[in-house]
């Protein structure tokens, strides 16, 4: 199975960021013209938090706030798992799993250098399935 630093490679959207006093509204039209379901948020280099879907539909929706006038960093997640560009796309779903999250920030020395979402992991354990199947039927036909 690959790692990250390869799907990376793979990968068109490297980095999509915004800052923390950036507003809410701001991060969704980013989003939306990405067509992607979080950002990071960072302070300068620094990864400050990550910002997605699911932050704005339970703490600005459900709690009735402005989306033009609340920052990211009032409603963004703090406390985000990371992965190093060495993990496996497994060990990526195993953590994604576990902990329930659909975006992994890929750290490498404190460096932020991108990010793995939950359909990477399928689309690459589908074609590592799609792999075995073919070399499987190759060995029976052989």
């Amino acid at each position: 199975m690959k790692t990250v630093q390869q799907v990376m490679e793979d990968k068109k959207i490297k980095v999509l960021s915004v800052a923390p006093s950036s507003s809410v509204y701001d991060a969704l039209k980013l989003m939306a013209e990405r067509d992607v379901g979080a950002l990071l948020v960072l302070e300068g280099e620094r990864l400050a938090g990550i910002f997605s879907e699911r932050d704005y539909a339970r703490k600005v929706i459900l709690f009735g706030k402005s989306s033009r006038e609340t920052q990211v960093r009032e409603i963004m997640t703090e406390k985000v798992l990371c992965v190093p560009p060495s993990a496996t796309m497994e060990e990526c779903m195993a953590l994604m799993t576990d902990k329930r999250v659909r975006h992994l920030p890929v750290l490498d020395a404190n460096r932020v250098t991108g990010v793995i979402s939950i359909g990477d992991v399928v689309k690459e354990t589908i074609a590592d399935q799609r792999q075995t199947i073919e070399q499987l039927e190759q060995y029976i036909a052989g």
